[in-house]
């Protein structure tokens, strides 16, 4: 080796030390300027080219947990037609909504507005929106998962050892 890679790795190590430096001081992560919140970050709702024109954006206040009320922010845009829009709220089986189920949407503004939900149950289930402008129509489905377990797929095959001790996933030829 010679003098530059010493040189070249004494300076990585340095700036590995000083970048970690301040999380190491106190043991905890992350900056002290940081606002730490349990609210979930703001999801856009997808759309389709045919749909009412509405964009949804959604946000949870936190972790919903069974029998828990939990908020979730609502806010809409894009609201074009001179008699506004409607929005009509319907929760699965599983999971109830507080509060009215319907709201009006003004024209040229954004609306928000913050629902409540509680679930009686862990799994997955949906807020479903419905949004009418003018002749249009959007549905759109917000998942609300209730507990710590996230839904998985089970398995389509069965799981086998190779003589080399690797494992797979056996699937019958289609």
């Amino acid at each position: 080796m010679n003098i530059r890679t010493h040189s070249t790795m004494a300076l990585a190590w340095l700036a590995l030390a000083t970048a970690s430096a301040p999380a190491l001081a106190d043991g905890m992560p992350g900056s002290r300027g940081a606002r730490q919140s349990a609210a979930q970050p703001v999801v856009t709702a997808s759309r389709k080219s045919n749909d009412s024109g509405v964009t949804l954006q959604y946000q949870f206040s936190g972790n919903p947990q069974v029998g828990k009320p939990t908020a979730i922010t609502l806010q809409f845009d894009g609201v074009t037609s001179p008699d506004g829009a409607t929005v009509r709220l319907s929760p699965d089986a599983g999971l109830t909504l507080s509060g009215s189920n319907t709201l009006t949407l003004s024209p040229g503004a954004r609306t928000s507005a913050t629902v409540t939900v509680v679930s009686d149950r862990e799994g997955i289930a949906y807020l479903n929106v419905f949004i009418a402008q003018g002749n249009a129509r959007s549905a759109i489905s917000i998942p609300v998962q209730t507990g710590s377990d996230a839904p998985s797929m089970k398995p389509a095959g069965e799981v086998k050892a190779v003589p080399g001790g690797e494992k797979i996933i056996s699937l019958p030829a289609q």
